[in-house]
């Protein structure tokens, strides 16, 4: 299918408050803000027509302008608290960047600020296979290695029991099958209504995976992390 008359937006949710680290999203990280590796990537982008920055913080609004986001509004706070969705304050920035240009965007592609390894490839290979199987949706994977559902269990009446999945006994972590993955936040690419009609940015039968590697999964969300993330970038020359 050809993209050239698509619209797709992309945008990066980057909430003012954070319970784990203070700031989190600026705090900096080989020598930049956390969030400036995703918005230097989405701008590399051949597909996304237009890409903004979605946050409540005066500071975190500075900072993405910097490295070149668009942040064209300050996120209502009914959509910053602790337990507003994801998928709310999305929903708010369609609306209000369709309301602005006057027009309907085809898809929506959610850049999450705290993976930081991701590259622009893994966003338009995303892209390319929103578009090309007409899935509801790609979003990014990785593999489970150490945590396999099958290892899985939970307690009853103080005995370890198999939570979904039966283990034989003494198998070897390599031999588990199938293979596992778990999403890893990264990417969501969506179909706009899918997100506007039916709130959903995944978990239909048409949604698709894009397998990260693991050197690229990783999730800033704790000082160790921030740790880890520095060190792959370190090894990759990315800082």
């Amino acid at each position: 299918m050809k993209t050239s008359n698509l619209k797709i937006l992309g945008i990066t949710l980057a909430r003012g408050g954070s319970k784990s680290i203070p700031q989190k999203n600026i705090k900096l990280i080989g020598g930049k803000p956390l969030i400036a590796y995703t918005i230097s990537e989405a701008l590399k982008s051949k597909y996304i027509t237009r890409y903004i920055v979605s946050t409540d913080s005066q500071e975190i609004m500075k900072v993405s302008q910097k490295y070149g986001a668009e942040v064209p509004f300050l996120r209502p706070k009914e959509f910053a608290t602790d337990t507003a969705s994801s998928a709310d304050a999305i929903k708010h920035a369609v609306m209000f960047v369709e309301k602005e240009e006057g027009i309907k965007y085809d898809f929506i592609i959610e850049l999450m600020c705290t993976n930081p390894l991701k590259t622009v490839d893994d966003i338009d290979d995303c892209i390319d296979k929103l578009i090309n199987t007409k899935a509801d949706s790609v979003i990014a994977v990785h593999k489970l290695e150490d945590h396999h559902p099958i290892r899985i269990k939970k307690i009853v009446d103080d005995r370890i029991v198999d939570f979904c999945l039966l283990e034989i006994p003494e198998t070897r972590r390599q031999d588990l099958k199938p293979d596992a993955y778990i999403r890893s936040g990264s990417i969501y690419a969506t179909k706009r209504d899918e997100l506007i009609l039916h709130n959903r940015r995944y978990g239909t039968k048409e949604s698709r995976p894009h397998i990260l590697p693991p050197e690229r999964a990783v999730n800033v969300d704790t000082e160790i992390d921030f740790l880890v993330a520095e060190k792959l970038m370190e090894e990759n020359d990315i800082v």
